[in-house]
């Protein structure tokens, strides 16, 4: 069920309507049913594997509450192999068997063992590592949940339930006891909330998406200055995608008086790698931080291993996001550039001095913003390309679009060589515009904070033009959410 579609507004008018009209003591068994009911009209057979995690995770969290020595660890482990063998199992079986194949066709033997033709479950990646995370807390001494229902509501809660945000247990799970009485204010910053970020993902990702998917389905038809505007365009489309996904899951579950933490921060305000992972996806990057970064030592350890430590967490990063070679070096690269970072810190800095950067802050924070930017996008061509060839191409056929973009003369011929309506361009643009002037607002405080200071036909005015604009300049193809795919 796609938050853009007709078929979940029907879902969430009726199950929000239901839960403020029913019991407290009932309230979980509803979101539970819904849940269910949500997950399912994706694949409904894949429920049960999602059944077969809680199932496993929720006795887990039991025995090592009780357990001592190490049979905590014994059942911790247990937990976490049936969690990653799943994911092994469904995600990367293919992946694992095709690089076999390639590995034994180089010293001509044949591979013998068949590929799968299952689907990825949606969503696996994100209530897998939810589920993780609730075995390792118990592990580190927090209470287990003994109401199976609710466990199972922790893990399957429909608004974060496919595409995050990943939470804690210590976050969300004592929020399903706790009785929520209807708020209008509460309900009203919810909705406008969704519609924020339905706008983002129908008319900016989804506009954007018509140009990148034209331009990196067939790239031999493409040349340098095409690519780097796709790529750049790309770049927004999977931030408005994700984030305006993650606003609607932030957005339904605020209006039940849910609170989900906030994923994204404005990213490509970012003037740094290492400072953009800390905008963007948080859930995922925090998850990382504390369950493998940590615990293999962090920086409290050699310069050596600490480099390692950073190069692995993004390696895997990588291959959390997808199955293929893509995608790990999409990984590999963002943590060759935060080790470029740090070693070039003082040379980088010497040279702000030289130069006298450090006396025009906003030249100086300017550039680092842009260069960060530029490194995310090139990074991006490698998730976004449909075959590491693909990637290869587009890479080594960027430089000659430099000067065509820098040539204004050009620029119509460019924009033209797309073959799309002035039309699309045009409605990209202005969500482009409008995501630019409201991101920056941000910046000097929550947009959402100084609104409800207006007058109320003031608020509702700015509500309803919204959604008229959602509605009628957004694009409504049944296109699934770029990460419901991990």
């Amino acid at each position: 069920m796609l938050f853009n579609s007709r078929t979940f507004l029907v879902f969430y008018i009726v199950v929000t309507s239901l839960y403020f009209l029913i019991p407290h003591r009932l309230r979980w068994l509803l979101l539970l049913a819904g849940s269910i009911v949500f997950y399912m009209a994706f694949v409904p057979a894949y429920i049960l594997i999602l059944g077969w995690t809680i199932v496993v995770d929720y006795f887990a969290g039991l025995f090592i509450e009780k357990a001592t020595g190490q049979k905590r660890k014994l059942f911790l482990i247990v937990s976490l192999v049936s969690n990653v063998g799943v994911l092994a199992f469904f995600k990367y079986f293919n992946f694992l068997n095709e690089s076999l194949t390639a590995l034994l066709g180089t010293i001509g033997i044949a591979n013998s063992v068949p590929f799968l033709t299952i689907l990825l479950p949606i969503g696996l990646s994100f209530h897998t590592f939810q589920a993780m995370s609730y075995t390792i807390e118990v592990y580190r001494g927090r209470n287990a949940e003994r109401n199976f229902g609710i466990f199972a509501l922790y893990v399957m809660f429909y608004p974060q339930l496919v595409a995050g945000p990943i939470e804690r247990p210590q976050n969300l799970l004592h929020q399903f006891y706790e009785k929520h009485e209807f708020d209008y204010r509460r309900m009203s910053d919810g909705i406008k909330l969704m519609l924020w970020g339905l706008f983002k993902k129908a008319v900016i990702a989804d506009r954007l998406a018509i140009l990148v998917d034209r331009v990196y389905a067939d790239p031999l038809s493409y040349g340098g200055a095409h690519f780097i505007v796709a790529t750049v365009f790309f770049a927004f489309q999977i931030y408005c995608d994700f984030s305006g996904y993650t606003d609607m899951a932030r957005g339904a579950a605020h209006t039940m008086g849910f609170r989900l933490m906030e994923n994204f921060l404005r990213p490509y305000h970012a003037r740094s790698v290492q400072e953009f992972w800390r905008r963007w996806h948080i859930s995922l990057t925090t998850w990382f931080r504390d369950y493998l970064y940590i615990p293999l030592g962090g920086n409290r350890v050699p310069l050596t291993r600490w480099y390692f430590n950073i190069f692995i967490v993004f390696l895997i990063s990588g291959l959390w996001h997808g199955a293929s070679w893509n995608f790990i070096i999409w990984g590999a690269l963002h943590g060759l550039f935060l080790l470029m970072s740090i070693s070039t810190k003082r040379i980088r800095e010497a040279f702000v001095r030289a130069v006298r950067l450090d006396r025009v802050p906003v030249v100086h924070n300017l550039l680092q913003t842009l260069i960060t930017f530029s490194l995310v996008a090139f990074a991006w061509i490698f998730f976004r390309a449909s075959s590491l060839a693909d990637a290869l191409y587009i890479v080594f056929h960027l430089p000659e679009g430099v000067v065509s973009l820098f040539d204004i003369t050009s620029l119509p011929q460019i924009f033209g060589g797309f073959r799309l309506r002035g039309v699309e361009l045009t409605l990209a643009f202005f969500g482009l515009a409008l995501l630019g002037i409201v991101e920056y607002l941000e910046r000097f405080g929550s947009i959402r904070e100084r609104i409800k200071r207006y007058p109320l036909w003031v608020r509702w005015s700015m509500a309803y033009a919204l959604l008229a604009g959602a509605y009628f300049l957004g694009v409504y193809d049944d296109i699934e959410f770029i990460y419901f795919q991990f």
